[in-house]
Order: structure tokens, then sequence, then C-alpha cells
């Protein structure tokens, strides 16, 4: 028998009363009643109330100490039920009570108030941060969404293949973390920025369909939605498949674990698809939320023949957005503001609808009455609503109609918080022109299939050149990105060499995967939801960190453990490393 409780801490219910019980967890609260002792005491599952009359007993007792309770079930009092507990309708009434773990008596925090604590206290003490039950709810939350997808993938007939940790170092797009050799002087592994090129090979070797949860190590700035340097995903790839294959496997993945795991509405496949550019027209963002109804519309053509300077010679976008022209002014000055300070425009000009459809504004004086009657007609501009003009240079413009979009979407209450709404983004352009340099680089994943193959590559603008790759959006949060992979060792040297690879580049960067093509290999593709920001979507949080048991700071460190930090000058010889 457990020496240390009979029962955990919320399964106790009117059935159980009169029963011999014993239960073990930490007191959570204290009440003293002149003589009667009321706590309730927490564990992994939940709370339930104990009740001590014999003062002895509790000499030593605090907060957050662990204790072991045996004693007697009992019904509470109608007056005193509480429904907030789901072990509410009874009591431990206390005959004997053992301390098993002694907790200091000056907390760094209120465990229930843990989450509004300053995050650098909160991750100093991360074992104090998850005993609060909502970030101990998230991490259950996790294991199960973790399960949920296991068991989805095997019922697809994936199966589940480990990826080496310690590999080499290429050029995926981020920094690598760097480990050095001991017993290579001078060499170094890398941790995987993704399992890429190993879950190609094993399409290579004659997998069909492959999946892990994997870690994904990146040296790079902290976001909200992922963390500095280690985050997981459903990695997957599918030998044989096209890629509306990929979609269907990734629509059934995705809908069947937020429908288990919400019950909000969810986007039913098949999801939306959104081409690149058009997505950046309409969004101004390749992340784009479409729970937020308003558009972005090109009125660049609209203002060639207006004389309006701001606006000359510049592209011009317009957002229509509704029931505002009566707000009060501090919203648009709030608008400008955000303008202004926060993402750095010149100005944000508008003009609002009045009633009568009159048009009001300092931009309607460079209008003709049949400008404004066209205006109205092209955007369906109606009484009280207000059209926001951005203008700015080219590469600038569509980023800046995006931000504004969405602040307008959180000034107004537009944003549904009841929907999951997903969408594909395709057709990425396979090169970009680095802005610095001039040169033709890679914009999304170097291993992808250019659309047109070998025969775009030789004839087309790079820069004109579309990728079979995609991404899935929820809520304007990536989600995942993928690709139909180049399988074709002639296309492959043809697609690094316009991105400034020679063959020996390519030969001794992604010598395995370069010789596997030489053997045979089957066309593939696959993606990778991230699961760390599908668990932050479900459980509605703000940060990636609140779904990670025990994740980095912004500043990638870990303050719980003290990483990085300094080691031996003898661990550094044996590195053979020296510090500048």
């Amino acid at each position: 028998m457990n020496p240390y409780r009979t029962h955990n801490c919320e399964e106790l219910r009117k059935g159980n009363i009169g029963q011999q019980v014993r239960l073990a967890g930490w007191v959570e609260t204290i009440r003293d009643h002149g003589g009667v002792t009321f706590i309730h005491l927490r564990d992994h599952y939940g709370v339930t109330q104990i009740v001590i009359n014999d003062e002895a007993l509790m000499a030593g007792v605090g907060k957050e100490h662990v204790i072991s309770a045996r004693g007697t079930l009992r019904a509470r009092d109608g007056d005193t039920i509480n429904p907030r507990l789901s072990t509410g309708e009874v009591e431990l009434q206390v005959d004997d009570l053992t301390i098993l773990g002694k907790s200091v008596s000056q907390l760094p925090f209120e465990i229930a108030e843990s989450m509004k604590t300053r995050e650098e206290v909160r991750l100093i003490y991360r074992f104090l941060d998850l005993r609060n039950p909502a970030m101990h709810q998230n991490i259950v939350m996790r294991s199960a969404i973790t399960r949920f997808l296991r068991s989805k993938m095997e019922s697809l007939g994936f199966m589940e293949i480990q990826t080496p940790i310690l590999t080499s170092s290429s050029p995926e797009g981020a920094r690598d973390y760097l480990v050095p050799s001991r017993k290579h002087h001078g060499m170094f592994y890398a941790l995987p920025q993704a399992p890429q090129i190993f879950k190609q090979l094993l399409m290579v070797s004659g997998f069909d369909r492959y999946f892990q949860i994997a870690p994904c190590f990146r040296d790079e700035d902290s976001r909200a939605d992922r963390s500095p340097g280690e985050f997981y995903q459903l990695d997957f790839e599918m030998a044989f498949a096209t890629q509306e294959e990929v979609f269907a496997v990734a629509e059934e993945v995705l809908y069947d674990t937020f429908s288990a795991f919400s019950d909000k509405e969810i986007s039913a496949a098949p999801f939306v698809r959104i081409p690149f550019a058009e997505c950046m027209a309409k969004y101004g963002t390749d992340k784009p939320d479409l729970r937020n109804p308003l558009i972005i519309n090109d009125l660049t053509d609209f203002f060639t023949d207006v004389d309006f300077a701001p606006f000359r010679k510049k592209p011009v976008r317009g957002i229509v957005a509704p029931n505002c022209a009566d707000a009060p002014k501090s919203f648009f000055e709030r608008m400008l503001a955000f303008a202004t300070e926060e993402i750095g425009m010149q100005g944000l000009g508008y003009i609002s609808v009045l009633e009568g459809m009159a048009l009001k504004g300092p931009i309607v004086k460079f209008l003709s009455e049949e400008k404004q009657q066209t205006l109205i007609s092209m955007l369906g501009l109606k009484e009280n609503d207000t059209l926001f003009f951005i203008s700015d240079a080219p590469k600038l413009v569509d980023k800046l109609a995006g931000q504004i979009r969405t602040q307008l979407g959180k000034n107004l209450d537009l944003i549904d918080h009841n929907r999951f709404a997903f969408c594909f983004v395709t057709d990425f352009p396979m090169y970009a022109e680095n802005e610095d340099t001039g040169a033709i680089e890679f914009t999304h994943n170097p291993f992808s299939m250019p659309q047109g193959e070998m025969q775009a590559l030789e004839t087309m603008n790079p820069l004109e050149i579309k990728a079979y790759q995609y991404d899935i959006v929820c809520n304007g949060v990536e989600l995942s990105s993928g690709a139909v992979r180049n399988h074709r060792p002639d296309v492959m040297l043809k697609a690094f060499e316009i991105a400034g690879y020679a063959q020996q580049d390519i030969e001794a960067k992604f010598s395995a995967l370069f010789n596997a093509f030489h053997y045979g290999a089957p066309p593939h593709a696959g993606m990778a939801p991230g699961l760390d920001r599908i668990v932050m979507l479900l459980t509605g949080q703000e940060s990636i960190r609140d779904v990670v048991a025990f994740p980095m700071n912004a500043n990638a460190q870990d303050l719980l453990l003290g990483a990085p930090r300094p080691v031996t000058e003898l661990q550094l010889r044996e590195a053979h490393i020296k510090i500048r």
C-alpha cells in the first residue's frame, strides 16, 4: 500500500463519504478559524479541502509544504459546499498529518498569481510557476495534444522515426547552434534547424510515410510565437506525393486536433488557398488573420491622375473601415499615433463617408466629383465608412498596410475570437533579390522544387519563378511551412547555381542528399506544423513560453539552470577551443 496517499486530490466524491482516506500534496491555502484549520490541499490532479481540529497537528505546517494527511471523508454542510471545486461537496477530517517536505516561508510570488509576475522571476522559479493550476494545465494539455497527434499520424499510415540531434551545419536560413568535437580537432557538429535532410533521405531509403515530434534548434531572436533556441514541430514527409495530398493530410490532422481540444468554430476542409502575391496584396502579410474582414485595396492606378503630392510616384493602398466615421476624435488620434510612432509611417490619411454619401477629409479637395463617385463605386463605400490611405516605397507599402489593417481590426473589435481560421499560403517566390548586395537568394526552403522544374530555371527570370512551397496559417500565426521537394540532382544543381552556389559548394554542404539523389530518389513532399504554436493557440496563450515547461527567456537564457554559463579551462582544452 502506498504510504503517502490512497487517492489523489481530485477523485473523492460523495460516494467516498465515511471512508478512511490518505491524501498527499502541497498546502495551497491555510484558513484558521479559531481552533479549526481548513487547508486546500493541491496535487497534480486537483484540490481537496482538509480539516484539522487538533492544533498540534498543525505544528510547523506552512504554505507550499508537502504533507500527507489521513482521516475520514465527510460531507460538507450545505452552506459550505464549494461549487468551484470538483471535490467541493466533501472534505477530509484529519486524524494524522505528516510533513514530507518543507517550503521556505517567504515565497517569491503567490502561486495563484504567478502569471501576473515579472517573467524573469517566473523563469528563475519555474518549478513554482508550474504549480499554478493554469500553467500546470497548459503542460497537461500539451501532453494530451502530443499524444493525439501521434495517434492521428499513425492512423494515417505514418511511421515515427527519430533523426539525429548531432549533425552537420547547413545553410537553412538561421544561425546554427554549434557543438565542438573533442575527438576531431577544430571540427564542429551543429544542432539541426529541422530534420530536413534526414527526412528526405528517409524517402530515398524507401520509407513511404515518416513523422516525428521533432526538436529543432535555431540561434535566432525571440518572438512571441517562437522560442529563441529550441522548439518542436510535427514533422512529416510522404513519398510519391503531390502538394494536394500533403494538404489533405494537414487538413485532417489539424481539423481533428483543434476539434478535439476546442469548442471554437474551425475552418472546414478544404482550407482556403491564397497565392503569396494575392496574400500580400490583400492582407499585407504572408500570415493573414482571416478573422479580420478588412481587405487592402490597391489604389495606385486611381491616383495616377490626382495631383496630391504625398501619393505622387508611390504605390497607394486603401482600407475601408466600416461604421467608424462617427467614431470619437480619439480613435483617429490613436490610429495616427500607431502609424507614425510605432510603425514609422509619415502620416495616415483618411476620407470619411458622411450622411448622404458626402466625402470629408483633407484629400477630398484633390478629387473631382467624378473621381469621388468612382472611388465610392469601386470600393463599395457606405455611409459612416472611413477609407484609410497608406502610401510608401514599393518594398514597404504592403507591410505597412498590413499593420494598419491589423490595428484597425483590433481597435474596431472586428476579430471573431471564437474562430480558428485556417488557410494555405501557396506559390511562394523561389528567389528574391538581396536589398544590400543585389544578389539572388532563396526566399524559403532551398530544397523545394521550382514550378516548371528545369525549364523554368533555364528560361525564366529567377525573380518570377514560383516554388512548390506553402505555409499553413491560423489566426495570423504561421503554423507550418512545407514544400514539394526537389528530388532531381540536375534541377538541384541549377537551382543552387542561380543562388550563387557552385557544384563543389553543394557537394561540400549537402553531400549526403546530393549523393543519394543519384541512386533513384522518389518525388516527395511534406511539411512541419509547429507543436508549440498549436498548443499556444489551443490554450489561448499570448506567449509560446507559457506552453513550454522550461523555456529560455527572450534573450536566449535559461534562468532556472543558468545557461549559458562559463565552463572550465579543462573543458575548453578538451574541445580545442580558446576564448577570444
